[in-house]
């Protein structure tokens, strides 16, 4: 025991010497933790203000006449924090070249958040600590490490790769209907606007048109997908498929992230096909049927897009929608919502507990009491700020006269919050204060846990070595 303790010591002091790190170096309390939450969060501000800005003073953007500040507040807003709500009609609304500009806005906000989030996952995850390398040798790395030169690169060469890819299945299925010059615009925006997870499109009523074209469902289904599973899996993917030498196995993150999204996507296609098989869905064919089901479990999940009327579909429909759109996408992508794998890990919790085990384990492996405690956490502020949204609309619609029912308000907030973009038809119709809130919201959702996991990173590192004494409570 004495000597394998002096060779893990030894092992660290070694590669603590090979990095240049100094034993008694300390991180600067809170000013690394401040710096990062402010780049990610000044990002995101000063891309919108400069989106706001533009949609008010560059001329050319409209049919007619422009934008009050605080509409063009709100479509900035959407777009960088690649939501959908929309106050305008993009299709009619604006010319070419305002639906260019909004199209700018989501493909940098998208890119920003590929980067940023793929950033801070690997800085959380891609190196352990030399404090847990002296600990145990079998330590193994969440995911490779990437260095963010490579990693930003590679997000702008993925991102290009899957858009192209989308553009060109698009304009193979729209150009024998839309003519071959016509169908080169749709079929790039809608690209963009699908692997950004955005949910902006270039026809006044979104996919409505094309719910009897299976293959247009399909070719955005495939974007959306793609843009939802986050940089870092895809990574670890194409090092599997694609490099001669024999790959490690896939690190859990990447599985728990792969078998989620299956059994999500199946589980919502066949909810959505019970739940409307006899209801706005009662006229396809059965093809129909089914694309539209599984589009509509696609694009739940912050999306946007939508094929059907939300607002002539059942109440089973919606609510299944508002949980899917809690959920979200994975880690690292362009998605929102509280992630597939914070979903997931509250399942986990949950099953190991009924079988009393005192860790949460997947794939022979068990997941950090640290990350649990995060997952767990994430999912109360989420749940508080969401409840505090749908009082605050609430509560205002009905203040000003406005008395309409709750189900098309919960949604609309969990659309907002989550950057969905879904919408029973309310958006138009609310208050400029309740917009406002809207606003809020969709910076909020977007920017809050970029800015908590940047604090984590320096704050992993300068952990107390001291705790307080323990003193339990009764719960239940």
């Amino acid at each position: 025991m004495w000597f394998t303790a002096r060779n893990k010591i030894s092992t660290a002091f070694r590669l603590k010497h090979r990095l240049g790190i100094s034993g008694n170096r300390r991180p600067p309390r809170g000013r690394g933790a401040l710096s990062s939450s402010k780049l990610f969060v000044g990002s995101f501000l000063l891309l919108t203000l400069a989106g706001t800005v533009g949609l008010k003073v560059i001329p050319g953007l409209y049919q007619e006449q422009s934008l009050t500040w605080h509409e063009a507040a709100f479509t900035a807003t959407s777009a960088v924090c690649v939501t959908g709500l929309i106050v305008v009609d993009t299709a009619t609304y604006f010319t070419w070249e305002g639906q260019a500009f909004l199209l700018l806005l989501i493909q940098l906000g998208g890119l920003g958040m590929l980067t940023l989030t793929s950033m801070v996952i690997t800085a959380l995850g891609g190196r352990p600590s030399l404090r847990a390398e002296s600990a145990t040798a079998t330590v193994r790395p969440a995911m490779p490490y990437i260095p963010p030169r490579k990693l930003i690169i590679s997000v702008v060469k993925f991102t290009i790769l899957f858009e192209a890819i989308g553009a060109i299945l698009l304009y193979a299925i729209w150009s024998p209907q839309m003519g071959w010059s016509e169908a080169i615009w749709p079929a790039v925006f809608h690209s963009v606007s699908a692997f950004c997870n955005a949910g902006f499109s270039t026809n006044s009523n979104s996919l409505v048109d094309f719910q009897h074209s299976p293959a247009t469902l399909l070719a955005i289904s495939f974007l959306v997908v793609t843009g939802g599973l986050g940089f870092v899996t895809m990574e670890e993917f194409s090092e599997r498929l694609w490099r001669k030498k024999r790959a490690r196995r896939l690190s859990v993150h990447t599985s728990l992230v792969i078998v989620t999204t299956i059994v999500l996507l199946l589980g919502g296609w066949f909810l959505f096909a019970l739940f409307e098989w006899r209801g706005c869905m009662a006229s396809m064919p059965l093809v129909d049927k089914l694309s539209n089901s599984l589009f509509m479990s696609v694009t739940s999940r912050t999306a946007g897009f939508n094929s059907i009327d939300y607002g002539a579909a059942s109440d089973s429909s919606n609510f299944l929608t508002i949980l899917l759109m809690m959920i979200g996408g994975s880690p690292g992508s362009t998605a929102g919502g509280m992630k597939t794998t914070t979903f997931a890990l509250l399942g986990l919790v949950a099953w190991s507990r009924l079988r009393s085990r005192p860790t949460v384990t997947f794939a022979d492996r068990s997941i950090p009491e640290e990350t649990i405690q995060h997952s767990v956490g994430l999912t109360v502020i989420y749940t508080a700020i969401v409840m505090i949204g749908i009082l605050l609309i609430t509560s205002i619609g009905d203040l000003l006269g406005d008395h309409g029912t709750l189900l098309p308000r919960m949604f609309e907030v969990v659309s907002a919050f989550n950057t969905v973009g879904l919408s029973m038809g309310l958006t138009d119709t609310l208050s400029p204060i309740s917009r406002w809130i809207l606003i809020g919201l969709m910076f909020v959702g977007r920017t809050g846990p970029l800015a908590v996991a940047a604090a984590l990173v320096v704050r992993r590192a300068g952990n107390t070595t001291y705790r307080l004494a323990y003193e339990d409570v009764n719960v239940g």
